[in-house]
């Protein structure tokens, strides 16, 4: 029987529909979580503010932001697809933080999860876009975190690369032979970290007994970034 450590908290993940959002939906419901799945865009100006304010209380925000992933030489990414990523993974951050965060400190409890990428933490070819976007994420949280942990609030971030998931490797690209041997080569773990080992953790550090983590980026990729 699965542990009931967010029993009664009120969980709103953001696009529930993409990434890691299923299975963190799943997961979270299963540790007692009473989960709220938006799957509402959130690149226009108020759309974090209104999912916030639809959802009501909020004990847990996971931020779980996703766009396909761009691989344009250096020499070639055009201003929009500049802009367009970052329009997706990091203008959501400050606007989905700053209509959560006034209850959370209000109330002095709170915790805010960030979905994010390990290509971040490791340079990867023709990924200047997606990295520095991903980047920027985890800067935000690093920041934050350390801001409002007096407040008894904890942000942090995952930084997940090779994680079983159907936006990034969805199963034509894992059958892909020669993926299976990138696998081998890139990855010590020698295979994907599961949707469910990946969202098992995310739900740790969104309980209680995780208070003691403020600002920490947390890779989960196999191993990827230590080789």
């Amino acid at each position: 029987m699965t542990d009931q450590s967010l029993r009664d908290k009120r969980v709103l993940i953001t696009q529930a529909d993409a990434f890691m959002g299923p299975t963190l939906c799943e997961v979270f419901a299963e540790h007692g979580a009473n989960v709220i799945g938006s799957t509402e865009p959130l690149t226009s100006l108020d759309a974090p503010a209104r999912i916030i304010a639809a959802a009501g209380h909020i004990d847990v925000l996971v931020a779980n932001l996703a766009v396909p992933a761009p691989a344009t030489p250096v020499t070639e990414v055009s201003v929009e697809e500049w802009r367009d990523t970052f329009a997706a993974l990091v203008d959501p951050l400050p606007r989905l933080f700053q209509a959560v965060l006034p209850a959370m400190i209000e109330r002095r409890a709170g915790k805010i999860l960030v979905m994010g990428s390990a290509s971040a933490l490791r340079g990867m070819k023709r990924a200047s876009t997606y990295s520095a976007a991903r980047g920027a994420q985890l800067a935000y949280v690093q920041a934050v975190g350390v801001e409002v942990a007096g407040h008894n609030i904890q942000v942090n971030a995952i930084a997940q690369n090779f994680v079983d998931n159907p936006t990034y490797f969805p199963a034509e690209v894992q059958e892909n032979p020669r993926f299976q041997e990138r696998l081998k080569r890139e990855v010590p773990l020698g295979r994907l970290v599961g949707a469910r080992e990946d969202a098992e953790f995310a739900a740790y550090l969104c309980s209680e007994p995780a208070s003691c983590f403020v600002g920490q980026v947390f890779p989960v990729c196999g191993g990827w970034v230590s080789r």
